[in-house]
């Protein structure tokens, strides 16, 4: 195995929408506790790495054993299991060695604040593993959107936050809801370009259930609606009143992308674009999100 094989079982590229979370999550209690802990963002930084190389790791390796990525079907290239021979035991064993480095920085981050770390940790690795694992995978049903965005987008913004703060209020949950939904919008998509080849593994996504033209619309509703709300949190101050503007700006950038990746249509070939494309969606929102929150920091240190 290749060092180039390595990152496509894990899909490096795509750790840039857990990352993206993370800090979110952790400027958010910059801006809003003045709370920042240089050591505990990097351990935790790269036990959400490592959980998420783990997770794409395992789903590498059950899509590939369950026949759910076929070569007649799958035009990924990255996808070295089908395309290249990699064995599937490889994928597997790495993502036992990540989600093991995963668990020591957790039991570590979870010393220094709270052993109830260890538990949420403990579930969002499980979670991980049945997305993909296990006699019923999520992934095969229509919960995957949910499950993703739960996890990935509300639950990691949380607990960034919390890391640094070491406070919890309901309203961060709340404040997360945008996260949540473009998440979810992620894999939406890319279960709309896997439509076809999905339904013949046997799979029973929301992308299918809905079938080609509703899901079309879903994607815009979810779209839409991440934007709309989190424009509300910061009309009701529960986000600082700075990132309207910001806000403004992204969900702009992010319709021209969104048209664009309309006219491509979802299909398998077009999935490479439609995924780069909501992938940047995403990093617009996380970028212009934490450029406003280390305005408001800078503005509240200034003061």
């Amino acid at each position: 195995m290749t060092f180039t094989q390595f990152n496509r079982i894990v899909e490096i590229r795509t750790k840039i929408i857990s990352m993206g979370t993370f800090l979110c999550g952790s400027l958010f209690a910059l801006a809003t506790e003045q709370a920042w802990s240089w050591s505990r963002f990097l351990v935790m930084g790269f036990a959400v790495l490592f959980v998420d190389m783990g997770t794409t790791g395992f789903n590498s390796y059950f899509d590939f054993i369950n026949g759910t990525d076929q070569k007649q079907y799958n035009l990924e290239r990255d996808k070295v299991l089908v395309h290249e021979g990699v064995k599937a035991s490889t994928a597997l064993t790495i993502s036992l060695i990540m989600f093991s480095l995963a668990a020591l920085l957790g039991l570590l981050l979870a010393h220094w604040t709270s052993y109830w770390l260890v538990v949420v940790g403990g579930a969002s690795m499980l979670v991980g593993f049945l997305y993909t694992g296990g006699p019923l995978p999520i992934s095969r049903t229509p919960f995957g959107e949910l499950f993703a965005g739960g996890f990935l987008g509300s639950l990691l913004f949380v607990l960034s936050y919390y890391v640094q703060s070491l406070t919890f209020g309901y309203q961060i949950i709340v404040v997360s809801l945008p996260q949540l939904i473009l998440i979810g919008e992620i894999l939406m998509v890319n279960n709309s370009c896997d439509r076809i080849a999905d339904e013949i593994a046997g799979r029973r996504t929301l992308a299918i259930l809905l079938g080609e033209k509703r899901a079309l619309w879903a994607n815009r509703l979810f779209l839409t609606l991440a934007f709309l709300i989190q424009l509300t949190l910061a009309l009701v101050g529960y986000i600082p009143t700075i990132t309207i503007a910001f806000t403004l700006l992204g969900a702009f950038l992010a319709f021209l992308v969104w048209r664009k990746m309309e006219k491509h249509g979802f299909s398998l070939e077009t999935k490479g674009a439609s995924m780069g494309g909501i992938s940047k969606i995403y990093l617009i929102h996380c970028a212009f999100l934490a450029i406003a929150l280390l305005v408001k920091y800078v503005s509240y240190r200034g003061g």
